[in-house]
């Protein structure tokens, strides 16, 4: 059970945080910006989960679309929180249960891209983001994915990290660029594609 009473401590006011075992890390080192852009990512994805639900262009997709892919945006919500905790853990001071990102939410991201991917046309050429406020929405936080997959990979060439890290944000990033292009679809938006 999580409990928050106090929300300031001033304990960071020095340029420190402590992370889940209760070592004390400088705010700007790795492993901070690892999970602070996770931390973002899953920020931008209540946008994008606000965009969808209440669209602010009058972009229309129809109801049940919009419930089932909302829905599987707060899951990858929740699993985003599980990857945080994963990456604010040393490996040493895990425990037993605690929120991981596993095999198994990599595997849904990967059903999730062929189901939404099947009817799909395929490109011809790159697509750029715009068309509607959601599918621009959804092409920052692919792009907000991407860089904390770096920042994950950067952390693991100096520090442990957990296994499926940097292969969970790699499918996340996939699965956001193919719900781009499937909420346009639904939308019935033309792509916006790169002219050469």
């Amino acid at each position: 059970m999580v409990t928050l009473s106090k929300i300031y401590t001033r304990t960071g006011d020095g340029g420190t945080t402590r992370l889940v075992g209760g070592q004390e890390v400088a705010k700007d080192s790795l492993r901070i910006e690892a999970y602070g852009t996770v931390d973002e990512l899953n920020a931008i994805l209540g946008l994008v989960r606000m965009e969808l639900t209440h669209p602010s262009d009058g972009t229309t997709i129809p109801d049940a679309d919009r419930a089932r892919l909302d829905a599987w945006l707060l899951d990858v919500q929740q699993d985003l929180f599980d990857l945080g905790s994963d990456l604010a853990t040393l490996l040493p001071d895990r425990w037993p249960g605690q929120p991981l990102v596993v095999s198994d939410d990599v595997t849904a991201l990967e059903a999730f891209i062929d189901r939404e991917n099947a009817d799909l046309g395929v490109l011809r050429s790159f697509v750029l983001p715009g068309g509607t406020r959601l599918n621009a929405h959804l092409h920052v936080a692919r792009t907000v994915c991407r860089r904390a997959e770096r920042r994950a990979i950067a952390l693991g060439h100096v520090e442990g990290i957990g296994s499926e890290v940097v292969t969970y944000l790699n499918r996340l990033s996939d699965a956001l660029f193919v719900l781009s292009r499937k909420v346009s679809q639904l939308a019935g938006a033309a792509e916006v594609l790169w002219r050469k």
